[in-house]
């Protein structure tokens, strides 16, 4: 294979000005730090006992006040709406109210846990949102026994919100979820295990490319797991124009190819691994995931969450300064620091305790904030692109390196920025509700974001939000 010229041997990133993540220095540390950080989850839960609440958004100064926010005065505005149903987009906080909906089937990597024990997740979600993005989320479990059950019940309450965000469905039942509520509902829906894992392993992939001196033409790209997150970035990167006879897909089977003995099976069982298997057809491989990174560029595993799924020896076969991104969670499919000491040039995971995190927390809260300041009616896959692109495109001014590929999370003067492109990219295509220019739109990302970060410091301030119980007072401040 001929190899791309490379640029000097990348070296961690060492300005002052980012705070960075600090990576633990065996995989035997990173075991460690994710049982600790377990445990101190549950302790924490327990706490608090939830991780959002309702707090009123209207000025509350007597009885009389209820008389303009409930009877007599609200059937004036719930007339209005009759009228003219999308006036519920102005009148009421639909436009800023989405549902995190679930069926718990495939809870990160836990699998089939239920919608009960999937609740301490979707609220996570509901703070990721309203924290990073200023958006209201509602997490709703449900208890349904069909991919019908659960379309039906998502059209029901529909009504009352502005998105849909679909979170933990098992695959293939997800992509029939999504494609039929997508078709159904005059609202975006979006599954953020395919959708927003898709968007950061994307933007990651595009930023990782640039470091190394490849490109995506000529990139031989290897994706292990072929469920949510895969096929969905399959399917972004055959958009961006990566070369389909160079895209290898590894499911637990082996090699996706159209001469697999199951593919037959595949056509009736799951549609959408199929389409993938004849368009790839193995990237000219067969076998099994050691025989898929032979010679390749980038593996992008979402699979497992087990530290043993890819071993050390099948990194060393892999082309010059290799990529390596395990996004397996909890725990990714090898530890950054056995990758890195395999020859990983570019090691990424979900995970933000250690650097580089790939994850959709860093895509779904501007997305969201666009597609509603939008008033969007759908969001289409040129829209995720958008989104991917914007950033990639954040990542390379705040500076790359190895150890910085995307922003962070605490980057939050990146996510209006990704909100504008989004709401601009609604309107080009044609499905805004709201038509206003880029800038417009960055400004109303900006406020909108910057509430619940100001509102959430005055809560500590002023005592309304309890400090960690298990954390000491920090040095000077014993005795406030």
């Amino acid at each position: 294979m001929v190899q791309a010229a490379s640029p000097p041997p990348l070296e961690p990133e060492k300005s002052a000005k980012r705070r960075r993540v600090s990576a633990p220095d065996t995989a035997e540390d990173e075991a460690d730090q994710t049982t600790a950080l377990g445990e101190r989850s549950v302790r924490l839960a327990r706490f608090y006992q939830g991780k959002v609440e309702t707090v009123p958004k209207v000025p509350v100064r007597n009885l009389e006040d209820f008389a303009l926010w409930y009877t007599p005065g609200i059937a004036a505005v719930a007339r209005a709406i009759a009228a003219d149903p999308d006036e519920s987009f102005e009148l009421t906080g639909r436009w800023n109210t989405i549902a995190i909906v679930t069926d718990g089937s495939r809870v990160l990597g836990l699998g089939d846990i239920g919608p009960r024990a999937a609740l301490p997740v979707m609220e996570g979600k509901a703070l990721l949102f309203r924290y990073l993005g200023g958006v209201d989320g509602v997490p709703i479990p449900i208890n349904v026994a069909s991919p019908e059950q659960f379309i039906e019940t998502v059209e029901r309450i529909a009504p009352a919100f502005g998105a849909i965000n679909l979170e933990d469905i098992a695959s293939p039942k997800c992509f029939r979820i999504l494609e039929e509520l997508a078709k159904k509902l005059p609202i975006p829906v979006w599954h953020d295990d395919q959708l927003g894992t898709a968007a950061a392993s994307v933007a990651g992939y595009l930023n990782a490319l640039e470091l190394t001196g490849r490109s995506v033409a000529a990139c031989q790209t290897v994706l292990l797991g072929a469920g949510a997150a895969n096929i969905a970035t399959a399917r972004l990167l055959l958009a961006l124009g990566h070369d389909p006879k160079r895209l290898t897909l590894v499911d637990h089977h082996g090699v996706l190819h159209a001469e697999r003995e199951d593919v037959d099976e595949l056509m009736i069982r799951n549609p959408w691994k199929y389409r993938l298997a004849l368009a790839t057809d193995g990237g000219g491989r067969t076998g099994q995931l050691r025989d898929a990174l032979v010679g390749a560029d980038v593996l992008i595993a979402a699979s497992t969450p087990d530290p043993n799924t890819v071993q050390p020896a099948w990194i060393r076969t892999m082309a010059r300064d290799p990529i390596v991104f395990a996004l397996a969670n909890p725990v990714p499919e090898i530890w950054p620091a056995t990758a890195r000491a395999a020859g990983a040039a570019i090691v990424a995971t979900g995970r933000s305790d250690f650097p580089n995190q790939l994850n959709n927390s860093l895509v779904f809260p501007a997305v969201f904030r666009g597609i509603l300041d939008a008033r969007a009616r759908s969001i289409p896959d040129e829209v995720v692109l958008v989104a991917a692109r914007e950033l990639a495109a954040q990542g390379r001014r705040s500076g790359l390196s190895a150890d910085h590929l995307i922003p962070t999370m605490e980057e939050k003067d990146v996510f209006p920025h990704i909100a504008a492109a989004v709401a601009e990219s609604a309107v080009k295509l044609g499905i805004a509700r709201r038509k206003l220019g880029r800038s417009e739109f960055l400004e109303l990302a900006r406020s909108r974001m910057r509430r619940p970060v100001e509102l959430a410091k005055a809560l500590v301030r002023a005592g309304l939000t309890l400090p960690m119980p298990d954390e000491r007072p920090a040095r000077g401040k014993r005795g406030r």
